[in-house]
């Protein structure tokens, strides 16, 4: 079945939690396809010292500022501080596509676990947290150290896009295509983001045994 690709040309995306390595790999791969970038984190000048080392067509702000003013807001925050952010953040991300990419893991010596989420997985809190805002779920499995790694050209994987909008899912996959390497798939509804999240403890599993960064690849599709 052939999909019309929604056109993804100069959307900004906005990055909360965006001096993390996860927000800053992200930030970088987006401002080298040529979208306009708006780094966000408590500190804004953290955000902006962020932002000037990676160059290009980003900019750094406080997490408000970022939330209000980017047109596709993704979500790179410690587990920890996802209810509250978001909360704070609600009036600023009404009407927006929120893409949640936040795993709660715990970890002991035996390594990484998921973590329970009383509403289920963490991009369900985040669509319970924000009713006026359309949540999708992505870029749970990308690496930040290939992401930020200079002499990665292409970042070769799938990355899962699950949400209940369809029109939101499909330019979510279109965005994570703008990255090169990566395809958008679509993975189901938000009720299914649970074991997509779950499945990241899995990954950091694969990449202590040997040594990689390893990603996933859809087959079939």
């Amino acid at each position: 079945m052939s999909t019309v690709i929604p056109d993804v040309n100069g959307i900004s995306v906005g990055i909360l939690g965006g001096t993390g390595d996860q927000g800053k790999g992200l930030a970088r791969r987006f401002a080298l396809a040529g979208n306009p970038v708006l780094i966000g984190s408590r500190d804004a000048g953290r955000a902006r010292e962020a932002a000037q080392a990676i160059g290009g067509p980003v900019s750094g702000a406080d997490n408000a500022t970022v939330a209000a003013e980017a047109d596709v807001v993704i979500v790179a925050i410690p587990w920890e501080g996802h209810r509250a952010t978001l909360e704070s953040l609600r009036a600023e991300l009404a009407g927006k596509i929120v893409v949640d990419c936040v795993n709660p893991l715990g970890f002991d010596k035996q390594g990484a676990y998921a973590l329970p989420v009383e509403e289920g997985s963490a991009a369900q809190q985040a669509a319970a947290v924000l009713p006026d805002s359309r949540v999708v779920a992505a870029f749970h499995h990308v690496s930040a150290v290939l992401l930020l790694d200079p002499e990665v050209a292409e970042v070769e994987l799938d990355v899962l896009v699950l949400g209940d909008d369809r029109e939101a899912t499909d330019l979510v996959q279109a965005l994570a295509g703008r990255i090169a390497g990566v395809r958008g798939v679509y993975g189901g509804r938000l009720r299914n983001a649970h074991q997509v999240e779950a499945l990241t403890a899995n990954l950091i599993s694969i990449n202590r045994r040997y040594k990689a960064h390893a990603g996933f690849r859809v087959t079939d599709v």
